[in-house]
């Protein structure tokens, strides 16, 4: 077993324990992160998602390299489609997912934090997607989503330059939505993701569902779906309560 899963209240906080490969991705690590991943979001106890790895040292360090030295074309291209189905998951999760980022997130490990919906980092976390290093590209979505979290500019330094950089970097070019002590870091991400849960949990997972489809669609058709889901969302319990309790001066009871 190379995930461990811990439920407090309402959260679900997924590790990867591979403390001694730095929490390195293969194929098992990457099948049971999968697993975690899917069966939380089919959780209805289950309202938000932390993930974070195992250790001070690293989030993820990236792919196993000594597997993909084993790797042909086809194999390559099944390990990359595996990654993909991993961070396509998380992207595309409908209960908020945040990561801890603990220490190095590299190459896959980045493209995981990437797939996150918030990152929050320890200010000794390093960051990079160094695969030109290793005569490769990013394989599990960092050509996509790093220059749409960073800017065209940023991702392109960080994809060809193969460079590391750490959390303050990281904060200021927007790859990190806040930096923490090392000790405060999971501590902070679940205060945060208890913010969430108290929220509407049909709104959250609506509001998640616009923002990733809006790369679908021209400004023009996602403000027609925005409005859609916008009017939509009046026929439910959900709306009716959290207005009725704000009108009423009181904490609404979402379900």
């Amino acid at each position: 077993m190379f995930i461990k899963k811990e439920l407090k209240d309402n959260l679900c906080i997924v590790t990867v324990d591979r403390e001694e490969a730095l929490n390195a991705m293969n194929l098992n690590v990457l099948h049971e992160l999968y697993d975690n991943i899917e069966s939380s979001i089919n959780d209805k106890n289950i309202r938000a998602i932390i993930i974070t790895g195992s250790g001070e040292k690293a989030f993820i360090a990236g792919a196993d390299i000594k597997l993909m030295e084993k790797l042909d074309k086809k194999g390559g291209k099944e390990f990359g489609e595996l990654g993909q189905k991993v961070t396509n998951k998380i992207e595309g999760s409908s209960k908020p997912v945040i990561a801890a980022i603990n220490g190095f997130a590299l190459g896959g490990g980045c493209e995981i934090a990437l797939a996150c919906h918030m990152r929050f980092a320890s200010k000794s976390a390093k960051f990079g997607q160094p695969e030109v290093k290793l005569g490769l590209i990013p394989g599990w979505g960092g050509t996509q989503r790093l220059p749409k979290i960073v800017g065209k500019g940023n991702a392109i330094e960080l994809i060809i330059g193969g460079h590391i950089i750490d959390s303050n970097e990281a904060l200021r070019i927007g790859l990190v939505n806040k930096v923490f002590d090392q000790v405060k870091l999971l501590d902070e991400a679940i205060s945060f993701a208890k913010i969430i849960t108290a929220n509407g949990p049909f709104a959250v997972s609506q509001s998640l569902k616009c923002i990733n489809d809006s790369s679908n669609y021209s400004l023009a058709e996602g403000l027609k779906k925005e409005v859609e889901q916008f009017s939509d969302l009046f026929e439910s319990q959900e709306t009716n309560e959290g207005l009725k309790a704000f009108v009423e001066k009181r904490e609404a009871n979402f379900r």
